[in-house]
């Protein structure tokens, strides 16, 4: 295993092993804390933790070595993880979550549901049939929540797409199609799309919107001719904003406190890691230069003091310990979503992705290197 690769794994397992190791014992709701910016999160952060968590580490557990330290490590991580799964559906469970009070559920629900199509083995195949009835049901049991016009489409239509995968004959096109419709009114330009009818200066491209819209695409994208030609168009914005997105990572791995939902740390990163997971980057980018940055970034922020606390669980936070910069919506659940930073760990070792060293884009920029022309999407310059 490449030095990289090792740190990855055990820093993604640092993260990650608080969550699953409770959960599958059914302690969440007594061991995890519930740190928030401002009111009673609890109704609301065990599912983000459980759904951000699976979302970022399924790659792994689908696709991770089966052999030597790795490999004995990732079968670890995935019986907790269906343990877990069998903890959060179970009504009869002390920790059985909310997936219907309030609207936050469709959120994490969705984190769950990707999961599921990022490990259909691991966390849906090799689940016991009752598991797999309560988690359909579950899911189902969302459909009462209405979105909020915004990302939040894609959270229903996710859940969708999962079900159908999952083989559930009532899934419903209509909250897939009026999400994709709706994202491809709000394309901004340039692989950009607003959250809504708006544009933010934030993440929520790599947070929510580019991934979940490719992997929507990859699950159901056959079923209509019109969801395969936008998948086309999808496919090659995502390419474009993955160039973009390294293009942010400092020569000394920092980039840009910007927008909201900062505490969600290098999950700003997660649809670079899912281009590379599809060994789909821009052409000129570099697999080596991309782990290379984003192992950069990792270091960062994880090795800074006060990023975990004394038990292990993550803090509020951009670089260590900052209550004051998390919304009044986060709270220890949601900073989970850092764990999609790792879905490149889906890659074999022998991938290019691990090979050899590469300077990313504005480390070779700012100590004099070459560096290849940035040219927008559609550009004649």
């Amino acid at each position: 295993m490449s030095d990289d690769r090792k740190y990855w794994v055990d820093t993604l397992v640092q993260i990650a092993q608080p969550v699953l190791r409770s959960l599958s014992h059914r302690q969440l709701a007594v061991e995890m804390p519930v740190e928030a910016s401002t009111g009673d999160r609890s109704d609301y952060t065990y599912l983000e933790a459980l759904g951000r968590t699976l979302a970022g580490i399924a790659p792994w557990l689908e696709h991770g070595s089966r052999s030597g330290d790795e490999g004995e490590v990732r079968s670890q991580m995935a019986m907790m993880a269906r343990q877990a799964m069998e903890a959060a559906t179970d009504p009869a469970s002390p920790d059985y979550m909310n997936f219907t009070k309030g609207g936050q559920p469709v959120v994490d629900a969705a984190f769950l549901a990707n999961a599921v199509l990022r490990a259909p083995n691991e966390l849906y195949a090799l689940l016991d049939e009752d598991v797999k009835k309560n988690l359909i049901t579950a899911l189902m049991a969302t459909r009462k929540i209405r979105p909020v016009f915004s990302n939040w489409l894609l959270f229903s239509a996710m859940i969708e797409a999962a079900l159908s995968r999952m083989g559930v004959e009532q899934w419903d096109c209509m909250r897939v199609d009026y999400a994709l419709r709706q994202h491809e009114q709000w394309y901004k330009g340039d692989g950009a799309y607003g959250d809504g009818p708006a544009f933010h200066w934030d993440y929520y491209n790599s947070f929510v919107i580019q991934p979940m819209l490719v992997d929507i695409l990859d699950a159901v994208g056959d079923q209509f001719e019109d969801w395969a030609a936008l998948r086309v168009n999808v496919l090659e914005r995502a390419e474009r904003y993955a160039a973009v997105l390294e293009r942010m990572i400092s020569p000394e791995g920092t980039y840009p406190p910007l927008g909201r939902s900062l505490p969600y740390r290098f999950g700003a990163f997660q649809h670079l890691s899912l281009m590379a997971l599809r060994e789909e980057l821009p052409e000129k980018l570099l697999p080596a230069q991309v782990r290379c940055a984003l192992t950069a970034v990792m270091k960062r922020q994880i090795e800074m003091p006060g990023t975990f606390d004394e038990h292990g669980w993550l803090r509020i936070g951009f670089a260590g310990s900052q209550p004051a910069i998390g919304e009044a919506y986060i709270s220890t659940g949601s900073l989970y979503l850092c764990t999609t930073v790792f879905l490149a760990l889906g890659l074999s070792p022998e991938a290019d992705f691990w090979q050899g060293e590469a300077e990313w884009t504005s480390l070779k920029a700012w100590s004099g290197g070459t560096v290849e022309l940035d040219v927008a999407l559609y550009s004649d310059f």
